[in-house]
Order: structure tokens, then sequence, then C-alpha cells
């Protein structure tokens, strides 16, 4: 998933029974240097409304992480943080955004699946630390959107079809995928190398 659709998410979208996460919007940040400045709206492209099925390892993670944040909404009670949705109209009168606000108000209530534990909402700036000590401690320079790429990358390398890669990330062109996500390494390079001459070595 894009970095925006993931901490777009809401328990609404994650169906643990059935093992499924459907991603139909994406949050953005409006003024960056603002506290409570994120809007949701649609997802990069129409083809980026998808359906992604929830393997054995990351349904254990959020069945956990559900549980844990059930438990932080009864130890901070009244203190825990709720957010609403606020509509954005543009000057024609056509809904085009919603904005994240705090709020203890049940319409248009949100339960956001990615919170501090007292259900702050902070959009994707809760991934800048860990990212910063990543960088800074380990010198790998690394993003949470490169995720997609080696997630890309695994996959080919390990028989998936390049199609069925290119719908999970939400490309309608394989040529997305094909260009900008699968990656090549020296060991890559070696492989295609050997694997020719051991074909060719069965005409011999």
């Amino acid at each position: 998933m894009r970095t925006g659709e993931v901490f777009a998410l809401t328990w609404n979208d994650i169906d643990l029974d059935n093992r499924i996460i459907k991603i139909t919007k994406t949050v953005y940040a409006k003024d960056k240097s603002k506290s409570g400045r994120w809007y949701i709206g649609t997802t990069k492209t129409e083809g980026s409304q998808r359906i992604v099925y929830i393997c054995d390892t990351l349904h254990s993670i959020l069945v956990n992480y559900k549980e844990q944040q059930d438990r932080n909404k009864k130890h901070f009670g009244k203190e825990y943080k709720n957010y609403s949705l606020k509509e954005i109209y543009n000057k024609y009168g056509k809904l085009v955004e919603y904005s994240i606000i705090e709020s203890n108000s049940i319409r248009n209530r949100i339960d956001m699946v990615f919170t501090k534990r007292n259900g702050r909402y902070s959009g994707t700036d809760v991934i800048k630390y860990p990212f910063k000590v990543i960088r800074n401690e380990l010198g790998i320079n690394a993003r949470f959107y490169d995720l997609r790429g080696n997630f890309a990358t695994t996959c080919l390398r390990n028989g998936c079809e390049i199609k069925d890669i290119a719908e999970v990330l939400g490309h309608k062109r394989i040529e997305t995928t094909e260009k900008y996500y699968i990656s090549s390494t020296y060991d890559d390079r070696i492989k295609v190398a050997k694997t020719f001459e051991d074909n060719m070595k069965l005409f011999k």
C-alpha cells in the first residue's frame, strides 16, 4: 500500500473475518506546518481502489493491535481522542474531500487504525521518527514507500505473475510496476547469465 493509503485506513476498511483490506481512499496534509491538517480524499487513481488479502502474519498483528487499541480506549476513557470527518465542497458545491477533525460528535465518526496510545491521530508523521533512526543509526537510506518496491521485487523473484503484483500495488499498467518497482541487483544479473548458460548446456 502507498503511505497515504495505509494511514487513511479505518477499522471499517479491515475485515478480519474474511481477511481483506478495502483500499478506497488516501490521506494527505494540506498545510504541513500545522497540526490537525489531515484530509482524506480518493485514491491516486481509480485503479488504485482495490482489495488486498491479509496473510497469516498480518492477520495476527492486526488482531493483537486492535485488542491493544481497545484496551487503550478503556484506559484513557474520556481522554481518548476521537475524530470525525468534515465534508469539504468546492465552489460548485461538489464534495471533493474530507477534513479529519478531533471531535466527540457521533456524526461522521471514524475509527482510525493507526493512532498513538491516547488515540491521537498524526497521519503519516507517525513514521518519521523510526525511519530517521533507520537512516541515522543504521546508515540505511530508506523510506516507508520503498517497502512497495521491495514487496514487488520479492514476489516477482519467487514466482508471482507481474500482472497480479501490479493489481495488488494498485497499478493499472504493468509497465509502471516493471519500470519503477522491480529492482535488479548484481546477484540477479549473475543469475541471468548462469540460467542462460545452464539452458545452453541442454543442447550439447
